[in-house]
């Protein structure tokens, strides 16, 4: 009986490492194929993902999605912690943070009233998800793109930064009050318990004393061996996993928040601990989710009702797009102002992250998840190529009202 059971662990652990090592290849190969095709410009993400197409079970049949289901739900932490890490909590209180978060509520409104429509049809299910799948903005992915073009300066640099801000943002704290748990009572206590946990963080970051012997060991300790500003990050992150596991919670509001407290706690460390986040977040575990969310994809489900993938398309210039050319009247050009509808119905990373929460909890179909993936993937690979053709770099000298320090993989 011991040698049955040792023998199913080996087995397990075999496919385990078979699974991780052609996700490594794949995660290895994504950047190196990037420098050797300059012409190739998508952002890492869909190589990502397409490899875990090819890798999957669907295709070749290299590595399985249930071995590694836990080094990719730590990656998906991760894209939330450093969603959270990345936001300038500044824009909140500049017009350009109040225009954006108007903009967010309108597409919020047409997005449920567009699927609520289609739900009535039967072309979706529960329609809050697709909803707010159609409200996010790949603010991350987009940022090596729009400062290679010096979109990130100036006037529409600030206007695009916090528009794509807040369609990071919002689209988390619905994601965890509307599909992270089933009572929408424990959901919104929730998020309050998290605010109020934040907010006393943030406290006691301010009362630490900058001379204090806390303060020495992180100071101390950060570098070499120790590393023990990232080591608590990683302990925050995986006790957000393994709490909410236990008591079937879902961890995104509170790592995007965990993301934010770090922000405001690193202090003089900020540049320090953001390598560290870096290296540990996109050279490990962000590659393994994404990769993983491309094992998943129902490549059946597309072929077999590829319109889906064309109508999520267009639903997602009309819903995130469209209310930036009416909310930045008298603000933007009309030129800038089609940029930044542009910009902000691109979508691809919080798309597949709620896409995989959506089945896994049973609120979204599979022809669906798939669709709008596939969907999402033709607005990185469109959007912002014609936006960077209607670019017209704003002077030098400028500079933009805020940047985000982690763009996304």
């Amino acid at each position: 009986m011991v040698k049955e059971n040792l023998q199913v662990e080996d087995v397990d652990v075999g496919s385990a490492l078979d699974s991780l090592l052609a996700i490594a290849v794949v995660a290895a190969l994504a950047p190196l194929l990037l420098g050797l095709v300059p012409r190739l410009r998508v952002p890492q993400v869909v190589l990502l993902l397409a490899g875990g197409i090819v890798i999957g079970p669907q295709v070749l049949g290299l590595a399985s999605p249930v071995s590694v289901q836990a080094l990719a739900d730590l990656g998906l932490g991760f894209v939330f912690l450093l969603a959270g890490y990345e936001i300038d909590q500044r824009l909140y209180r500049q017009d350009a943070g109040r225009r954006a978060l108007l903009a967010w509520f309108v597409a919020l409104a047409l997005g449920l009233g567009v699927t609520g429509i289609l739900a009535a049809t039967g072309f979706v299910d529960a329609f809050v998800a697709v909803a707010l799948a159609l409200t996010t903005t790949a603010l991350g992915t987009l940022v090596p793109v729009l400062r290679e073009n010096g979109m990130l300066r100036g006037r529409l640099g600030g206007h695009l930064l916090a528009n794509g801000a807040m369609g990071e943002l919002l689209p988390i704290l619905a994601i965890a009050v509307f599909l992270g748990i089933s009572s929408r009572f424990v959901a919104l206590a929730s998020l309050g318990a998290v605010v109020v946990l934040a907010v006393l963080l943030s406290l006691a970051a301010r009362t630490m004393r900058p001379g204090g012997r806390m303060a020495g060991i992180l100071r101390d300790h950060q570098h070499e061996t120790s590393q023990i500003t990232l080591r608590l990050t990683v302990l925050l992150l995986v006790l957000l996993l393994a709490v909410t596991e236990r008591f079937h919670l879902d961890a995104v509001l509170g790592a995007f928040v965990a993301g934010m407290v770090l922000r405001r706690w690193a202090g003089r460390s900020a540049p320090a601990l953001e390598e560290k986040l870096d290296v540990a977040g996109h050279g490990f575990l962000i590659p393994i989710f994404f990769v993983y969310s491309g094992m998943t994809i129902d490549l059946h489900a597309i072929a077999s009702a590829p319109v889906r993938v064309f109508v999520f398309f267009g639903l997602m210039l009309l819903v995130r797009g469209m209310p930036a050319l009416l909310i930045y009247l008298g603000v933007l050009a009309a030129r800038e102002r089609v940029q930044t509808m542009l910009v902000s119905a691109t979508a691809l990373p919080l798309v597949v992250a709620l896409t995989t929460i959506g089945l896994r909890n049973g609120t979204m179909l599979p022809e669906n998840a798939a669709a709008l993936v596939g969907a999402a993937v033709l607005t990185v690979l469109v959007f912002p190529t014609l936006a960077v053709m209607l670019n017209r770099p704003a002077p030098e000298g400028t500079t933009p009202d805020a940047s985000p320090r982690h763009p996304a993989v």
